[in-house]
């Protein structure tokens, strides 16, 4: 057992003071970080619990939606605003876990979810992401569930999340608050990392920074949007390969077009290659081909993971057809 400091902040202010802290992590529904100090690969000096924090609400946000740090993902999925505006974002949450898990985790949380790479969660296995410079096990090793894009001789350990994909799609906005109180703004296609050389970096968070909201923007695409998942069962099981894609059609023409994926990249990976493919363009199923093929022009498969390449592309085909309302 390692010993640690709890730290239960009743305001902001007292939340950021103790989470600045060298060693110090938050923690709200714990669903990711309390799994992974039982392997004993993360160790927190400090853990300081944000659910107290006044996080928990879903309001309007001028046109669109601000959804709180602290709101539960299984709240947010049922959300009548967010099922009939963004159903896209309530699909890949339903998607993910167990109803016992999202009625813990938060959105906070789910956007610092670490990956499931099972060298990583293996103490005794070398991992750059886990201890930079130790080396991957997973090159070389066994593949199936890794990254086929955006990986690097370092890592090529997948992204688990299927809300960050979702969010992608949407454009959303993260907000954030810093140990000097000052609030940052920055979209989420900006939010996580590449592996490169330092896959110990995940996102640009500053320590003791903390995320306080996630701003969906009002579009013309966001409520024609679908999420597909493609796993090995049902429940509780990570994505083989998804895509979270939303369309402005006019007529039958694509004016404008989003296209994100998850289960194969390092990152929540949005596809603007898929995007200039459908852009003025027909909705039609070869244009879904053509944009499918653009997504995974850049993909590098390993010895397992090779499958993954095409089973994403039929994957976004399907999503596209879906938002398309294609039969």
């Amino acid at each position: 057992m390692r010993p640690f400091t709890y730290v239960h902040a009743i305001d902001a202010k007292q939340a950021l003071a103790a989470g600045g802290t060298s060693g110090a992590q938050y923690i709200a529904g714990g669903t990711t970080l309390v799994d992974l100090m039982r392997l004993d690969v993360m160790r927190p000096g400090t853990l300081v619990d944000v659910t107290d924090l006044p996080l928990g609400e879903i309001e309007p946000n001028g046109a669109g939606l601000r959804i709180g740090a602290m709101v539960r993902n299984s709240d947010l999925a049922r959300h009548a605003q967010i099922a009939q505006r963004y159903p896209v974002l309530s699909e890949a949450l339903l998607s993910g876990a167990s109803p016992q898990l999202r009625n813990m985790a938060t959105v906070g949380g789910n956007l610092m979810q670490r990956t499931r790479c099972p060298y990583f969660r293996d103490a005794a296995c070398p991992c750059n992401k886990r201890t930079p410079g130790a080396g991957c096990a997973a090159i070389g090793g066994y593949t199936r569930m890794h990254a086929v894009l955006g990986g690097s001789p370092r890592c090529i350990a997948v992204h688990p999340s299927d809300m960050c994909v979702a969010l992608v799609a949407l454009d959303a906005t993260l907000r954030t608050l810093g140990p000097n109180g000052k609030v940052g703004i920055l979209p989420i296609d900006a939010f996580h990392t590449l592996p490169g050389d330092h896959p110990d970096v995940e996102n640009v968070l500053s320590p003791g920074e903390l995320i306080t909201h996630v701003d969906l923007p009002a579009s013309r695409f966001a409520a024609r949007s679908r999420y597909v998942k493609v796993r090995d069962r049902a429940s509780f099981s990570f994505a083989l390969a998804s895509a979270a894609v939303a369309l402005d059609l006019d007529g039958g023409t694509v004016r404008d077009a989003r296209v994100a994926l998850g289960g194969v990249g390092t990152k929540p990976w949005r596809s603007r290659e898929a995007e200039g493919e459908l852009t003025g363009k027909p909705a039609t199923l070869d244009t879904f081909k053509r944009a499918a093929e653009a997504a995974m022009a850049g993909a590098r498969g390993h010895s397992d993971s090779e499958f993954k390449i095409e089973l994403a592309r039929r994957t976004i085909v399907r999503a596209l057809r879906e938002a398309g309302a294609m039969p």
